[in-house]
């Protein structure tokens, strides 16, 4: 038994699948659910860092909106601070854009290990919290001193 396809039926299913191909290759991939977009990292106002019990010539302490997270930058390196986790992570500072007195970063650029960090420690000392740990086994020590609100809450 042959079935016999008439040219137009023929013609009809080529043109729809042309149509489909094309349609698929000029789609725009979506955004992959890793890559996240930059986000602006404000200073924390009145905060203090100190480096092996001194201050550096050169910091600022920024945040996201998120709770205990913080992006510090020591001179021209720069750390990704989760107090909760207690972690600590090196960032490239070629993926970070400076914008005087806020910086764009994406958590998608975070870098898989996050540094050791021995001796964490966290105490309120009045209206202010003191998050201090050694950057490696035999590293120096950073402190950073984030400002709590009038109620003693978090405000960053």
């Amino acid at each position: 038994m042959t079935t016999a396809i008439s040219s137009k039926s023929l013609a009809g299913l080529i043109i729809t699948v042309l149509l489909l191909v094309v349609s698929a290759q000029t789609q725009t991939p979506s955004a992959s659910p890793a890559a996240k977009p930059p986000l602006t990292w404000n200073s924390v106002e009145f905060a203090i860092v100190r480096y092996n019990e001194s201050a550096p010539n050169s910091w600022n302490i920024y945040h996201s909106g998120k709770k205990g997270v913080f992006l510090v930058r020591l001179w021209k390196r720069y750390l990704l601070v989760k107090v909760e986790d207690e972690e600590a992570y090196d960032i490239d500072p070629e993926k970070i854009k400076v914008h005087n007195n806020s910086v764009e970063w994406s958590y998608s650029d975070i870098p898989d290990k996050p540094i050791e960090t021995p001796d964490w420690k966290e105490r309120d000392i009045g209206l202010v919290k003191r998050i201090r740990f050694r950057l490696g086994k035999e590293g120096h020590v950073l402190e950073l001193q984030i400002p709590l609100g009038p109620n003693g809450r978090p405000i960053y």
